[in-house]
């Protein structure tokens, strides 16, 4: 019997969600990646390949309110940096693509936070 490693389950649900998900220009799609210390946002244009926006939780403009946070709760301040940066660039809809990962924790906070600041998915 083979075991089942959980990285390479992962990248198999990735790609079986985005046979389903791609972004485009008038509607991007938002991917998730998380690590263990650290939660990354990108907002991609898959047509052209090109990553329009992106946030983290290195990013010098929140590094500073994470200080004693869970991380549950410097997901969402990623959610909303990258929700203003899309909507500084005129991106009000996207496509949300979990990365293969549950959505619950990190990945739904950081969902919620970038719907409360006006990304629609």
């Amino acid at each position: 019997m083979s075991e089942i490693v959980p990285r390479v389950a992962r990248y198999r649900r990735h790609s079986r969600v985005r046979t389903r998900v791609s972004g485009i220009a008038s509607k991007p799609r938002l991917c998730v990646f998380r690590s263990l210390n650290h939660i990354y946002a990108q907002v991609i244009d898959d047509r052209r390949g090109h990553t329009l926006t992106y946030a983290s939780t290195l990013d010098p403009e929140i590094r500073d309110d994470m200080t004693g946070k869970a991380k549950r709760d410097r997901a969402g301040l990623v959610g909303s940096l990258v929700a203003k940066r899309a909507m500084r660039q005129g991106i009000t809809k996207v496509v949300f693509d979990r990365g293969g990962y549950k959505y619950h924790g990190r990945v739904k906070a950081l969902a919620e936070a970038a719907r409360q600041k006006g990304l629609k998915f």
